[in-house]
C-alpha cells in the first residue's frame, strides 16, 4: 500500500493549492499553519490512541526535526504562494524532488550519478522558463517558493534518517505538535491574529479540508509511504503534486497558460522523471538466449 498512499498524498497537496491560496489571503501565514498542524495533531492522536504505549523518550526530538523541517517548508511555500499563482508554486515545490539525490548524498554517502546531474540542469532550464519575467527577473514568491524546495528536500531525507525502528503514526503526531509550536510562536510574535468575523461557512470548509485531508490524511500517507520507500522513489511519486496543482489551478483558479510555462512545466516534469528513473523505460531489455534442448 506505499505507493498508492503516496500517490494520494500527492492528489490531495495538489488540489489544495487553490483552496490555500484564497485561505492565504485572509488569514496570515502562521496562524494558518498553526490551526492546520494543531488540529492534525490533535486528530490524528485520537486516532492512533491504542499506539501510545509503544511511546519512548526519543519521540520528542525525532519528531522535533521533522517538525521543524515541515513547518520551515510549509511557512516558506505559504508566503510564496502569496507572491506568486498557485501554478508556478506547484511546480516549483517539485524542485526538491532532483534536490533529494544530491542531499541524501550529503547524509548517506550515496553519490548521485549522470541522470541525477542532467536531471539538474534540466530542472535549472524549467525554473528558468516558469519563473523569469519578460524583464528576466524572478518574482520574490517564485525565489522563496524554491527555498521551500530545499527545505522539502530536507525534510523527506529527515524521515528516511529518524523514522526507522519507530511507529510512524506516533512519530508523525510529534512532527505535527512540533510544528503547530513553531507555527504558534511565530505567529503571536510577528503577526496579528485573525478576527473571529472571517470564520464563515466558506472559509471554515477551506480550513476543514486543508487540516484534515491536506494536513493530517495527506502528511501520514507521505509518511507511512516512505517509511516503505527509498526517499528518491517517494520523491518523483510526490512530485506529481505539482502536476496536479497545475490542473486544479487552470480548471478551478483561472491561472493562464503560456507556451513559455508549458515548455517550463514540462522541462522539470522530465527533470524529476529522468532524476527517478533514469529513463530505464527507454532501454530495451535483453533477450534471453533460448535454451538448448
Amino acid at each position: 500500500m506505499a505507493k498508492p498512499m503516496l500517490f494520494i498524498a500527492a492528489f490531495i497537496w495538489g488540489s489544495s493549492f487553490f483552496i490555500m491560496k484564497g485561505a492565504v489571503d485572509s488569514i496570515p501565514v502562521f496562524f494558518l499553519l498553526a490551526i492546520r498542524f494543531t488540529g492534525g495533531a490533535a486528530l490524528l492522536a485520537l486516532l492512533c490512541w491504542k499506539k501510545w504505549k509503544n511511546l519512548t523518550g526519543d519521540y520528542v526530538w525525532r519528531g522535533a526535526v521533522m517538525g521543524a523541517l515541515l513547518f520551515l517548508a510549509y511557512s516558506v511555500q505559504t508566503f510564496g504562494l502569496a507572491g506568486t499563482t498557485p501554478s508556478k508554486n506547484a511546480f516549483l515545490t517539485a524542485v526538491y524532488c532532483v534536490i533529494v539525490p544530491f542531499l541524501y548524498w550529503l547524509v548517506a554517502k550515496k553519490r548521485p550519478d549522470k541522470f541525477n546531474i542532467m536531471a539538474a540542469v534540466l530542472c535549472v532550464a524549467g525554473v528558468g522558463f516558469v519563473s523569469l519575467n519578460g524583464d528576466f527577473s524572478i518574482t520574490w514568491g517564485d525565489a522563496l517558493t524554491l527555498c521551500c524546495a530545499i527545505f522539502y528536500a530536507s525534510h523527506i531525507v529527515a524521515v528516511a534518517k529518524v523514522s526507522p525502528g519507530k511507529d510512524i503514526y506516533l512519530l508523525t503526531v510529534f512532527q505535527f505538535a512540533f510544528a503547530a509550536l513553531f507555527a504558534w510562536i511565530l505567529g503571536f510574535l510577528f503577526q496579528e491574529p485573525p478576527p473571529l468575523s472571517i470564520f464563515n461557512t466558506d472559509m471554515v470548509v477551506q480550513l476543514l479540508y486543508l487540516t484534515v485531508m491536506a494536513t493530517t490524511v495527506a502528511l501520514l500517507f507521505q509518511n507511512v509511504g516512505q517509511f516503505w520507500s527509498e526517499p528518491s522513489s517517494a520523491a518523483v511519486i510526490l512530485s506529481l503534486e505539482s502536476v496536479f496543482g497545475v490542473l486544479c489551478s487552470v480548471i478551478f483558479y483561472g491561472d493562464p497558460v503560456s507556451l513559455q510555462l508549458v515548455a517550463g512545466f514540462v522541462l522539470i516534469f522530465v527533470a524529476v522523471i529522468c532524476s527517478e528513473t533514469k529513463f530505464s523505460f527507454l532501454r530495451k531489455k535483453p533477450v534471453p538466449e533460448p535454451s538448448e534442448g
